[in-house]
């Protein structure tokens, strides 16, 4: 069994923004409970432009667990102070195919009087590097 911690985004925001993804793609534990440790139940995720619940975004985990054989965050500045936090971030997933993905984040939250998170804008792009030779050729 992994073992379980229970420091909030506000409490630890490096620490939330590495361990969480790990948490919910790899752990043995209910994706529900993970994603209510760190988030109110009304948390929305608003990620370039598209707004995200709850519930889309647990959909969102199976198909990460599916797919998934690593992820990994790489921290690059975070701040927390009054309610809200501002990070920038990369994060790289591998693929069971093999496919590396890995996208830049700028995340804005508020945090919950309990510091959990109730409420984060993103902005995000694609930074994984591009095999040239398959790229599509004009017709």
């Amino acid at each position: 069994m992994r073992q379980q911690f229970s420091r909030t985004p506000g409490d630890d925001l490096i620490g939330y923004l590495t361990r969480y993804p790990q948490e919910l793609t790899f752990g043995d534990e209910d994706p529900a409970a993970v994603f209510g440790r760190y988030h109110t139940d009304d948390f929305v995720l608003r990620n370039d432009g598209v707004r995200l619940d709850r519930e889309r975004l647990l959909a969102h985990v199976e198909v990460g667990r599916r797919n998934a054989t690593q992820v990994n965050v790489e921290v690059h500045d975070a701040l927390a102070s009054g309610g809200q936090v501002a990070a920038r971030y990369t994060l790289t997933a591998v693929m069971r195919r093999g496919q590396v993905i890995t996208t830049e984040i700028h995340m804005f939250g508020q945090l919950a009087a309990d510091g959990r998170l109730c409420r984060v804008e993103q902005l995000s792009r694609d930074v994984s590097r591009k095999d040239s030779s398959s790229a599509e050729q004009p017709a």
